[in-house]
């Protein structure tokens, strides 16, 4: 994995932090299979910049820790592909080792509030565009939704596996299809994506 930040200070922190857990590969740079963990204090228009970037190369997976966020925003950073993000006030070793290694899996890692406000805006605006007009989202099958639906409850693929009497490999089959079809990034990509088209 690479770090990078908006300052050196906030990069070589989180790489001190990162360093002493062997799970953890740190590279100088990103690149396919990799994760990038981002480090800003907020979202400017840079830091936006910055993350669209890392997080559109190929293959990457980013995780964001980041001070604030504004609500209008969340939308944009599930889509650009960003599988995780952490408040830097809990941004503690622990927290940053579980976020790397959900992202690295594919899987989604959000703190509950901002899962909250990401479920309550996609549902705004699918009541907003339920009018509109236009070719039908690809559709997803019932054992997506399940799977989905489970994920958006922050349920790992174990506990999903578990739930629904599923192989583990089932449930990363299931998710690894509905990614692939629908060209979604992530399993919180795929969440949005679910909520926006109003399956759950």
């Amino acid at each position: 994995m690479a770090v990078t930040g908006s300052d050196p200070l906030s990069r070589e922190g989180a790489v001190s932090q990162l360093r002493r857990h062997p799970e953890i590969d740190l590279r100088e740079e990103c690149g396919p299979g990799t994760v990038a963990l981002l480090v800003e204090d907020s979202l400017d228009d840079a830091a936006l910049a910055r993350l669209r970037r890392v997080a559109r190369g190929e293959g990457t997976r980013a995780v964001l820790v980041v001070g604030s966020l504004r609500e209008s925003q969340l939308l944009d950073i599930v889509e650009c592909g960003v599988g995780a993000i952490v408040w830097r006030h809990e941004a503690t070793a622990h927290r940053l080792v579980q976020a790397v290694l959900a992202a690295s899996r594919g899987d989604g890692d959000l703190p509950a509030d901002l899962l909250g406000r990401l479920i309550s805006q996609v549902g705004t605006l699918h009541r907003g565009g339920a009018s509109r007009t236009g070719p039908a989202s690809p559709g997803l099958v019932p054992r997506e939704v399940d799977v989905l639906r489970l994920v958006a409850e922050g349920l790992d693929t174990g506990e999903i596996a578990g739930r629904l009497s599923y192989s583990e490999r089932t449930v990363k089959n299931v998710l690894h299809g509905l990614t692939t079809r629908l060209h979604l990034r992530n399993r919180a990509h795929a969440v949005a994506h679910a909520l926006r088209e109003g399956y759950i």
